[in-house]
C-alpha cells in the first residue's frame, strides 16, 4: 500500500484558547500518540511567559509573525525565522511586551516536555496525548465539537 498524503484545512480545526496560557490561542494540527509527536500553531499575545521548560526530543518551531524569544538566548525569533531546539534544550520563552502584533507560531515537538521549577525539578510535563487532550478540552469549553480534522 502506498501511503497517502494527508490534509488539514482551517475549517478542520478550529483556533481555541490555550487555557495553560490564559490569552493565547491553537490549533493543534497532529498528534501522533505512539510516536509521541505532534503539530501545534499558536497565536501568542505580547507579555506571555512560558514557564522554565526542558525537551527531551527535538523541536522545530517557525515564526509566522510578531516576535519572541528565550531568556537565556539573545536572539529574538521574527516573522520568518526557523528555530531547532535539540533534545535535552532548557529555556524560558517569552513574548515581548512591546511587541505590536500576535506572535504566530507553528511548532513540532518529538517527546516529552518536562516544566521545571528555579531548582530545576520537574514539576509538570506535556506531550502528544496531554496536548490533545488538552484542546479537546479547550474545543468543549468553547461549545466547539470535538474536530475530526486533526491528523491522528
Amino acid at each position: 500500500m502506498i501511503p497517502e498524503a494527508a490534509h488539514v484545512g482551517v475549517e478542520d480545526v478550529p483556533w481555541v484558547e490555550n487555557h495553560a496560557y490564559p490569552g493565547t490561542m491553537m490549533r493543534l494540527l497532529r498528534a501522533d500518540l505512539a510516536e509521541g509527536t505532534y503539530v501545534m500553531a499558536g497565536r501568542l499575545p505580547a507579555g506571555l511567559e512560558v514557564g522554565t521548560h526542558r525537551h527531551i526530543g527535538a523541536v522545530h518551531m517557525f515564526t509566522l509573525a510578531g516576535a519572541w524569544g528565550y531568556r537565556e538566548h539573545g536572539f529574538v525569533n521574527r516573522a520568518g525565522s526557523y528555530l531547532y531546539e535539540p533534545p535535552g534544550s532548557t529555556h524560558t520563552l517569552f513574548v515581548p511586551a512591546d511587541n505590536t502584533e500576535v506572535t504566530e507560531t507553528l511548532t513540532i515537538v518529538h517527546g516529552v516536555t518536562e516544566y521545571l521549577d528555579a531548582d530545576g525539578n520537574v514539576v509538570a510535563v506535556s506531550d502528544a496525548a496531554a496536548n490533545l487532550r488538552g484542546y479537546y478540552e479547550s474545543c468543549e469549553a468553547a461549545g466547539l465539537p470535538r474536530p475530526s480534522g486533526i491528523l491522528l
